[in-house]
């Protein structure tokens, strides 16, 4: 197995995962019901529709407890199976099955409901010419998975952090006294990728004069969309944010705009139902 994600350790995380679960005890029901020997076959398996994301960490987790289980995998990250698909297939000791069971589910539930929900919205816009974005609302820790899992459901990731380019928001614009001259001061410090926020168009002309090269258009409705898109040309990108929703995304896309970033596919995404069943093995 090999899974590798910038900025995100995948041994550290599952061994921190495990002694969350663990604690100073251990899994004291599996000791004191499985016997030390008993093995087990298991299917893990999508109850409903999903995009899977996150099966080779719930991997991870098995083998971290025995690294001789046995798994097959039965479908891979990205894919869109239908209720009842088996996702992958494991024989192994009883006990570190059964250890590593939460985390693992825990995990590819969390990441595939994100990926399912970005596909819905990735599907809504289809042949508009938008592009999908997440955002940094993310559980802290988890920032890298999650947009891994953005990713898997055919989204694009927006900033990774605060590093990577500058946002230029309301209370800076109030700190720096404009629109205008907080651009001008991201651009002074040699910032490649300035994006500043508007929510009225007068705001337009000043952040382009000073340099932005990225408009994030706030909570606006679809017509001054259209109008924001016409002024701004092919001088900087564009994007609506704000209260984008599955039913307001495809009217959104066809006002033009290059971009629609959307929190909720990692703040609100509902978990996947995905289970695993285990049989003793004679």
């Amino acid at each position: 197995m090999s899974f590798t994600l910038d900025r995100f350790d995948l041994d550290a995380f599952v061994a921190a995962t495990l002694a969350e679960d663990l604690g100073e005890g251990g899994d004291i029901t599996s000791a004191a019901v499985i016997p030390e020997t008993a093995r087990f076959r298991g299917a893990m398996d999508s109850r409903d529709a999903i995009v899977v994301a996150g099966l080779p960490i719930a991997e991870a987790f098995f083998r971290a407890l025995d690294p001789e289980v046995e798994i097959e995998m039965r479908a891979a990250d990205g894919d869109s199976v239908p209720a009842g698909t088996d996702l992958m297939r494991l024989t192994g000791r009883a006990r570190a099955m059964l250890t590593a069971e939460r985390s693992a589910l825990n995990t590819i539930q969390h990441l595939s409901g994100i990926a399912t929900m970005t596909r819905a919205y990735v599907d809504e816009i289809a042949g508009t010419g938008a592009t999908l974005l997440d955002t940094r609302k993310t559980i802290p820790g988890l920032r890298a998975l999650e947009k891994y899992a953005t990713r898997m459901g055919g989204a694009r990731n927006h900033r990774m952090g605060l590093w990577d380019a500058a946002m230029i928001k309301d209370n800076h614009v109030a700190v720096a006294g404009s629109v205008g001259e907080a651009v001008r001061r991201a651009v002074e410090a040699g910032i490649a990728d300035v994006i500043v926020e508007v929510d009225r168009v007068d705001q337009i002309e000043p952040a382009l004069e000073a340099g932005a090269t990225h408009l994030l258009l706030d909570n606006m409705p679809p017509e001054m969309l259209r109008h924001a898109v016409k002024l701004i040309g092919d001088r900087a990108a564009t994007e609506a944010s704000g209260g984008v929703t599955l039913n307001s995304i495809n009217e959104i896309a066809k006002t033009g705009v290059d971009f629609i970033s959307v929190g909720r596919l990692t703040q609100s995404a509902p978990a996947a139902d995905i289970g695993l069943d285990f049989a003793e093995i004679d």
